[in-house]
């Protein structure tokens, strides 16, 4: 499902994503290398009209591994020791963005954030969220998961 309607589904879990998300506007992408090893790579990532949208260069490895198989894993960057802040995790399938409308969208946000505009041709793909975790450590310690079956469930926290 679209990144708007994941947010709204999902609860609180949904707001810890966008917190750890979309504000952090990096994340960490795994896919499924041609040999099926996983690959794992550093990206920026914008909501654009709802939709949770990473871009790439053209003809990357990770672009390509997305075009032959959709499968994507994304985690929020952690840079604390402690994991304090939470890790949430989203798995689904990359949507390749051709519609030129969306791209200019997309290309605008990323201008106005970075002061950089990519220039065609590039891959752009929205994320198709199916399923979603989030943990967190220290004195909060709290875990849940979500997939659009059974929704947002608490689950035992291994260091509670």
């Amino acid at each position: 499902m679209r990144w708007d309607e994941f947010v709204a589904r999902s609860g609180d879990l949904g707001e810890r994503a966008v917190e750890r998300i979309q504000h952090q506007e990096l994340l960490m992408v795994s896919t499924l290398r041609r040999d099926g090893s996983p690959r794992i790579s550093p990206c920026e990532a914008y909501v654009v009209d709802g939709d949770l949208l990473v871009g790439m260069m053209w003809q990357s490895r990770k672009a390509l591994d997305l075009i032959r198989d959709p499968r994507i894993a994304v985690h929020s960057v952690q840079c604390e020791k402690t994991g304090a802040s939470g890790d949430v995790k989203l798995y689904g399938v990359a949507l390749d963005v051709l519609e030129p409308v969306r791209r200019v969208r997309y290309c605008d946000l990323l201008e106005w954030s970075t002061n950089w505009r990519p220039v065609e041709p590039f891959h752009l793909f929205a994320l198709d969220v199916q399923e979603a975790g989030y943990i967190t450590f220290g004195e909060e310690r709290r875990a849940m998961r979500w997939d659009e079956q059974k929704g947002l469930k608490q689950i035992r926290q291994p260091d509670a």
